[in-house]
C-alpha cells in the first residue's frame, strides 16, 4: 500500500509518531450530479498511494463492469460503495473516506448531489473546515452548484475550493476559466463567501491535483493538494475564540475529588484562570486541569480534559464553563435557521427535544418567519417546513440556556432537533441570536401559590384530559364527570373542543398545523388553570401522541390525567351526532381524524374507557374513582 515512507521498515516506532502529530483536515465535495466528486476523491486516494494491492484488483475488476471510462480504472467507484450507486451511477448517502501525505492527516466526506438527499450533504458538512465545490466545465453554474453554496455558507465552512473540472473535455480552455470564475465571484458576494480559490482541473486525467499540469500553462495558481496542505484548520482559529466546555459529566471517583469533565469547543485554559458557569452566572477559579495522562499546565480547543475548581459550586451536565471576561450568553428565546430532515413536516407549536452541546430541553417553534428558496435566495411565507425546507424560526424552550451565535461557534451556537415520540434526528440548526423578549420578560413573584390555592378549595389542582375520535362521547362524559364533581363541592372548569374554537382559537382551522397550535393553545390555558387551584377538564380529539405529551409535561408530575374513550371508529362513525362523518365520506370536510387524517391512540393513558361496553353514566363514574384513587379528590 501505501502512503510509503521509508521510516516503516526503518523505524517504525518514529512512524507512527510522525503521523500522530500530523494536524487533520475535514472537507467535503459537493456540486452538482455528475461533477466528478468521487472521481477526485479515487483520484486523491490513488494519488496519495492509500490502497492496498486488493483494491486496486477489485476496482480495476469493477472498472470494468460499471465503470464509464472504458479499459481506464473509474476512481468513482472507490467512494461510491452502495450498490445502487453503482447500478446508477451516482452518490446517494455520504462517503467518509481517509488517507495522509507527509504534511496532514485527511477525512473527506463525498456528498450527494441530488436535491433530494440535501439533508445527507448537511450531515457530512457539519463538521468540515473547508470544501471543495465541483464544477463542471461543460455546464458552468448551475442550481445545484447555487445550493451547495448556501448550505456551505449556512453551515459556516469558511475555506472553499471552486474546482472546475472537466477542463480536458474543454481543450483546458482559459476563456472557459475564466468565464466560470468571474460568474460564481459574482454570485459568492450575496453569501458573502469571501475565502475562495479557483482550480482548473481534470479528477479524471490528475490536472492541477498534485502537480501544475502543462495543460494549463496559463494558470498559475496552487495544486488541489497544495491548497488541503496548507489551509487552516479550525481547530487553530477555535483556539483564538473565548473558552468554552460543555460539561459533559461530573467526575467524582472518590470523596477526595470531584471535576468537571468536556471536550473544549474553543479558546485556551491554565490553572488560576477565572471562569463563570452558564446559565447560572457562578465564579469559580480552575485550580488543576487532568488528562489520561496526567495533569496538565494548558488545555486547548479540541481536547477532552477534567477541570478540578477552586470552589464547591453546582454544575450539572450541559452547563457550559466560559471565562469571567467573555462568558457564553444565556437565553430561552432565540432566531435560528433550521434545516428540517424529515419526512414528516416541523409544525410550529409541537415540541421537539434541543440538544446543543451537552445539553438537552424542550424546544417549540414558535413561529417561521420565513422560508429560504435555496435555488434563488427567495424569502417565502411557510406555515410549515417540508423535508429539505430550510427555515428562518423563532424558538422558545423550557428553560435558559448558554449559547454563542453560531457564526461565533458552532459547537455552542449548533443544534440538532430530536422527535420526542420516535427519537428521530429531524433537524439541524444553528442560532443567530437571542430575542429581546427573552432577556427583558421575567416571571413575577407572587406571594399566593398554587399549593394556596389548592388548600382553600379542598382539591389537588389536576388537569383531566379526554381523548378520542369524534363522536366517542368525550364531550357528553366530561360533561358529567363535571356534574359530579360540582356536586361534591369541587372546583371544576370544562374546557371543550367546540367551545374553545368559537373564541380562543377561532382563527384556526383543521390542518395539522393549525391542530398543533390548538392543543398547545389549550394545554396553556389548562396550565394556568390548574395553577388556579383547578380540577380542569377537558374535551379535545387532540389526535397526535405529542401535543398531549407537550400537555403533560406543562404541569407537574402527578397532575395530569389522559383519559382514552375508546370508541372504534365505526360505531363513533355510526352515531355521527354532528353528521360530520357523512361530510368527510362526501369529501366535503378535509382533514378529517380517522377519514382522511390519522388519530394517534395513547399507548399508556391512566384512565381507558370501552365506550362500547358501558354507558356515559358508568364512565363517568369509573373517571371519578381513579380520581378518588390518585387522591384528586377525596373519597366520600
Amino acid at each position: 500500500m501505501a502512503h510509503v515512507s521509508d521510516l516503516i521498515s526503518s523505524d517504525i516506532e518514529q512512524y507512527l509518531k510522525q503521523h500522530e502529530n500530523k494536524g487533520l483536515l475535514r472537507f467535503i465535495t459537493c456540486g452538482s450530479v455528475d461533477d466528478g466528486k468521487s472521481t477526485l476523491i479515487g483520484r486523491l486516494l490513488f494519488d496519495s498511494k492509500m490502497l492496498f494491492e486488493d483494491q486496486l484488483s477489485a476496482i480495476e475488476s469493477d472498472s470494468k463492469k460499471y465503470g464509464t471510462q472504458g479499459e481506464d480504472i473509474d476512481f468513482a467507484l472507490l467512494v461510491d460503495g452502495l450498490a445502487a450507486e453503482r447500478e446508477q451511477g451516482i452518490t446517494i448517502d455520504v462517503a467518509y473516506r481517509f488517507f495522509s501525505t507527509d504534511r496532514r492527516k485527511f477525512i473527506v466526506a463525498d456528498t450527494p448531489g441530488h436535491e433530494q438527499y440535501t439533508r445527507n450533504m448537511v450531515t457530512g458538512a457539519s463538521t468540515a473546515d473547508a470544501a471543495i465545490l465541483m464544477v463542471d466545465a461543460r455546464k458552468g453554474i448551475l442550481t445545484q452548484t447555487r445550493r451547495h453554496s448556501y448550505l456551505m455558507s449556512l453551515i459556516g465552512i469558511r475555506h472553499i475550493v471552486v474546482a472546475i473540472n472537466k477542463m480536458d473535455l474543454m481543450n483546458y480552455s482559459e476563456e472557459v476559466f475564466n468565464r466560470i470564475r468571474d460568474e460564481y465571484s459574482e454570485f459568492a458576494k450575496q453569501l458573502d463567501l469571501d475565502e475562495i480559490t479557483f482550480i482548473p482541473m481534470s479528477a479524471l486525467k490528475g490536472d492541477n491535483i498534485t502537480a501544475l499540469s502543462d495543460s494549463t500553462p496559463w494558470y498559475h495558481g496552487t495544486t488541489l493538494m497544495g491548497y488541503l496542505e496548507t489551509v487552516e484548520v479550525d481547530d487553530d482559529r477555535l483556539q483564538r475564540n473565548p473558552f468554552r466546555m460543555p460539561v459533559q459529566w461530573v467526575n467524582r471517583p472518590n470523596l477526595d475529588f470531584r471535576g468537571f469533565s468536556g471536550t473544549l469547543a474553543s479558546g485556551v485554559i491554565r490553572p488560576g484562570d477565572e471562569i463563570r458557569v452558564q446559565p447560572s452566572g457562578k465564579t469559580s477559579r480552575v485550580a488543576s486541569i487532568y488528562t489520561y495522562d496526567g495533569e496538565l499546565d494548558e488545555a486547548v480547543a479540541g481536547q477532552s480534559v477534567t477541570l478540578t475548581l477552586a470552589d464547591e459550586i453546582d454544575i450539572s451536565r450541559g452547563d457550559v464553563i466560559s471565562t469571567t471576561e467573555q462568558p457564553a450568553q444565556t437565553a430561552e428565546q432565540f432566531e435560528t435557521t433550521i434545516v428540517w430532515m424529515h419526512d414528516e413536516p416541523l409544525l410550529p407549536g409541537r415540541p421537539y427535544l434541543l440538544k446543543v452541546g451537552t445539553q438537552t430541553v424542550t424546544a417549540t417553534v414558535t413561529d417561521i418567519k420565513y422560508q429560504v428558496n435555496v435555488n434563488t435566495l427567495e424569502h417565502t411565507a411557510a406555515k410549515n417546513l417540508a423535508l429539505n425546507g430550510i427555515g428562518i424560526c423563532n424558538i422558545s424552550l423550557d428553560r435558559a440556556i448558554a449559547f454563542d451565535p453560531y457564526k461565533e461557534n458552532q459547537d455552542t451556537g449548533g443544534f440538532i432537533l430530536v422527535d420526542r415520540m420516535s427519537n428521530n434526528t429531524v433537524a439541524a440548526g444553528m442560532i443567530h441570536f437571542s430575542l429581546r423578549r427573552s432577556q427583558n420578560i421575567h416571571m413575577q413573584h407572587v406571594d399566593v401559590d398554587k399549593a394556596a390555592r389548592a388548600v382553600a378549595k379542598n382539591q389537588k389542582p389536576s388537569v383531566l384530559w379526554l381523548t378520542g375520535l369524534s363522536g366517542a362521547g368525550k364531550s357528553t362524559i366530561a360533561n358529567l364527570v363535571e356534574k359530579k364533581l360540582h356536586a361534591m363541592g369541587h372546583h371544576t372548569y370544562l374546557l371543550d373542543g367546540d367551545n374553545v374554537r368559537h373564541g380562543l382559537n377561532k382563527d384556526l382551522g383543521f390542518t395539522d398545523a393549525d391542530r398543533v397550535e390548538n392543543i398547545r393553545r389549550v394545554a396553556e390555558v389548562a396550565k394556568l388553570m390548574a395553577d388556579a387551584g383547578l380540577i380542569v377538564i377537558t374535551a379535545f380529539i387532540s389526535p397526535f401522541r405529542s401535543e398531549r405529551a407537550m400537555a403533560r409535561g406543562m404541569v407537574e408530575e402527578g397532575e395530569f390525567v389522559e383519559v382514552f374513550v375508546n370508541t372504534p371508529l365505526e360505531v363513533a362513525e355510526d352515531r355521527d351526532p354532528k353528521g360530520l362523518y357523512k361530510k368527510a365520506r362526501r369529501g366535503e370536510l378535509k382533514n378529517f381524524t380517522g377519514i382522511d387524517s390519522a388519530y394517534e391512540a395513547p399507548e399508556a393513558a391512566e384512565v381507558v374507557l370501552d365506550t362500547t361496553r358501558c354507558t356515559a353514566e358508568e364512565a363517568a363514574d369509573q373517571v371519578i374513582r381513579q380520581l378518588q384513587a390518585r387522591g384528586i379528590v377525596p373519597t366520600l
